[in-house]
């Protein structure tokens, strides 16, 4: 989706070493080591703003995601992962943080050439909101503490108690959506690594370089070898062996509700441990006794939001008869305000995140006509 940007002037804003990190083909994180696929297959990302060619990463499938999980299974069980105090884990995690704001700028603009949105908002928000991800966390760590529970048994009282102890789940499988790329992996990894789990991350085949680039983050502040694996791919190779992987413990998802059901499908097999984020239709319900001044901002900001790329975008919106007319009237006059165009230039709004997203939306409208 071409938004008439000027090459050379958004050439010009990328920082010359940026430039040579995307012109070197992005390759696989496994085992604490930077690999190509065993395919040796790569796939080309794009700018979802002016269709150029972005990067080429390489491309994991089944083979890879099978070597990254057994890579997470030696640093669960035998690394350093396993006997590491709650505390050492909780500064590596904060450590992960503080490199995320020092290389804010940097992160805000692979997600701004990757994903299409502003610039200032992924620093404000996504990358923001990722190294506070991985700071909250690291508090955790040496918190996650268990439980005395006494016993009524009627044969022996109080002789018996229970106890509770909290365990890491062991080796976890991680997909990840292209909305929110870097904020999404944050989620993911933080608390797992935190309870002491090791990680294979499935990045989105459309947004990966700003997770491959926290991944070299992540090593800089001194994550073990295998801890965390980073495996961009398809979702109907890298991501469907992950989640039916006898080597995971659990899966944990964000994406499309239809995604979802094949995930439980895969992991019923050896009853893997399962979390789904997945898609809704948010609607907003606006009463007649509304505050105008305030609902119909709220219902912008609702809908436009990252371009209405969100899990809980307010994609329906109900008005009351009495108001029906003022509340379209004035999202429509803000709408015609927003400023459209490259993630790099001062804008409120960037492209979709790819040509399929503009394709599927514009289908949409076509289908409303």
């Amino acid at each position: 989706m071409n938004v008439h940007a000027n090459p050379a002037s958004l050439k010009a804003a990328i920082p010359q070493p940026l430039r040579d990190w995307l012109a070197t083909p992005r390759k696989l994180l496994i085992d604490g080591k930077w690999v190509e696929a065993r395919s040796g297959k790569t796939f080309d990302v794009h700018d979802p703003a002016t269709g150029e060619l972005l990067a080429r990463v390489a491309e994991g499938d089944a083979a890879d995601i099978d070597m990254a999980v057994k890579a997470a299974r030696r640093a669960y069980e035998a690394g350093p992962w396993a006997t590491m105090t709650p505390s050492q884990r909780g500064r590596i995690i904060h450590r992960i943080g503080d490199l995320i704001l020092e290389h804010a700028d940097e992160l805000a603009m692979i997600e701004a050439l990757d994903n299409g949105k502003p610039k200032a908002v992924a620093k404000a928000a996504d990358v923001t909101l990722a190294a506070d991800m991985f700071h909250y966390m690291s508090g955790w760590a040496t918190k996650l503490e268990g439980k005395y529970i006494p016993i009524s048994a009627l044969a022996a009282p109080g002789q018996y108690v229970s106890t509770v102890r909290p365990e890491p789940i062991g080796v976890v499988g991680q997909i990840i959506p292209w909305n929110f790329p870097i904020l999404m992996a944050a989620w993911k990894l933080a608390p797992a690594l935190t309870t002491g789990c090791t990680v294979v991350l499935k990045v989105a085949e459309e947004t990966p370089l700003s997770a491959l680039r926290l991944g070299e983050l992540m090593l800089e502040a001194g994550v073990p070898a295998g801890v965390v694996n980073i495996v961009p791919g398809f979702g109907e190779t890298a991501g469907a062996a992950l989640a039916g992987h006898p080597g995971v413990d659990k899966v944990a998802f964000t994406g499309s509700t239809d995604v979802g059901r094949l995930i439980v499908q895969a992991a019923s097999r050896d009853l893997k441990k399962v979390s789904l984020e997945l898609g809704g239709k948010s609607p907003n319900i606006v009463l007649k006794d509304a505050d105008l001044a305030t609902t119909i901002p709220g219902a912008m900001a609702a809908i436009f939001f990252n371009h209405g790329q969100c899990c809980n975008a307010g994609s329906r919106l109900f008005v009351h008869r009495s108001i029906f007319d003022k509340v379209v009237e004035g999202i429509a006059e803000a709408a015609k305000k927003i400023r459209i165009g490259h993630g790099l230039e001062d804008v409120d709004m960037g492209p979709r995140g790819s040509q399929a997203q503009f394709d599927r939306v514009g289908g949409f409208l076509d289908s409303g006509r």
